[in-house]
């Protein structure tokens, strides 16, 4: 009987192996050719901004940067041209200035001399690093779960966007130091924290794991995506989805054009000259800005490691491909 089990049970594994699906193209282009930078270290960690290496340096919006953080730093932001680290303890470094903090932080931005802190507890708060004073402290429902793409708080004229790791925006008043209302992005999600947070002319578009959302002249616009990954370029908004769509749409979240390719899990997305897509069985799509074509390529990396994508350049392995 327990050897019948056994048969049994390996049955069902190796059935389970075999009705796996993977994406397959039908050709390719060979490997894809051009400018790479070695990035002699390891990523270790990263956010939606940027990542740190083993060996202290930080890749963010403006590349692979000289600048290290500490030992036991991880990079945050780099705002008002100032790098922003944690340690993800009890302690923030902004440029050289260490700021004692009441946990662990997990995203920040700067402007001016206000600090906008988002808490591991999913707590917000300002503070003038100035004077050294917390300027406003709130808390917000514990997220036990979340996606480690995080997003920063975002300065837009005279508020603070706050993402928070329940799913929402808090907007805080820049004057006042005073929370003014709650944008409810994703309330029921399981990873709900918010992933991406932008301002295009005007609208504010974010996205959780499962929503993605717009505000503009008073209007809100929801749509329901399974995100692998989102970005923006040229007032047009790029998503990734978990059953391997690619969706581009404007800002308000209307649909211009979509492909589809079956099977595919997709990393990260990226802009050259048009968009590319890093899918994890090792391959790099690279499709027209019309979406009426698309060019396959081989991609070898290690999909177990940690991959990132800013503007033109993938973060993979222990390299930096520059996209044409």
């Amino acid at each position: 009987m327990k050897h019948l089990l056994l048969f049994l049970t390996l049955i069902f594994i190796f059935a389970g192996c075999s009705s796996k699906k993977y994406y397959e193209p039908e050709d390719t282009k060979g490997n894809y050719n051009s400018d790479t930078v070695s990035l002699k270290g390891d990523i270790i960690s990263m956010n939606k901004d940027g990542a740190t290496l083993n060996n202290g340096q930080i890749i963010s919006k403006r590349g692979l940067s000289k600048i290290k953080v500490p030992k036991g730093y991880n990079f945050l932001n780099i705002s008002d041209n100032i790098v922003i680290s944690s340690n993800y303890k009890d302690k923030v470094l902004v440029d050289s200035k260490e700021i004692n903090v009441s946990g662990v932080v997990v995203a920040a931005t700067l402007k001016d001399n206000k600090l906008a802190l988002l808490y591991s507890d999913n707590s917000i708060e300002l503070y003038d690093i100035n004077e050294e004073k917390i300027l406003l402290k709130e808390y917000f429902t514990h997220s036990f779960v979340n996606d480690t793409r995080i997003a920063n708080p975002y300065y837009m004229s005279n508020i603070i966007l706050f993402p928070t790791l329940d799913g929402k925006i808090v907007v805080v008043s820049k004057e006042d130091n005073q929370i003014i209302k709650n944008i409810v992005v994703d309330p029921n999600g399981q990873f709900n924290n918010i992933i991406f947070l932008d301002v295009i002319n005007d609208t504010l578009v974010a996205a959780t794991a499962n929503k993605v959302i717009s505000v503009g002249d008073g209007v809100l616009n929801i749509k329901d995506y399974s995100v692998r990954d989102i970005i923006s370029h040229d007032n047009f908004i790029y998503i990734a989805t978990i059953d391997g769509q690619i969706i581009k749409t404007d800002i308000s979240l209307n649909i211009i054009n979509r492909k589809k390719y079956k099977f595919a899990k997709f990393y990260v997305l990226a802009y050259g000259s048009s968009l590319y897509a890093l899918e994890s069985e090792g391959y790099l799509i690279n499709i027209s800005k019309d979406f009426k074509s698309d060019k396959i390529y081989d991609f070898d990396f290690d999909n177990e490691e940690k991959v990132i994508a800013i503007d033109n350049t993938i973060y993979y392995d222990n390299e930096a491909i520059i996209l044409k």
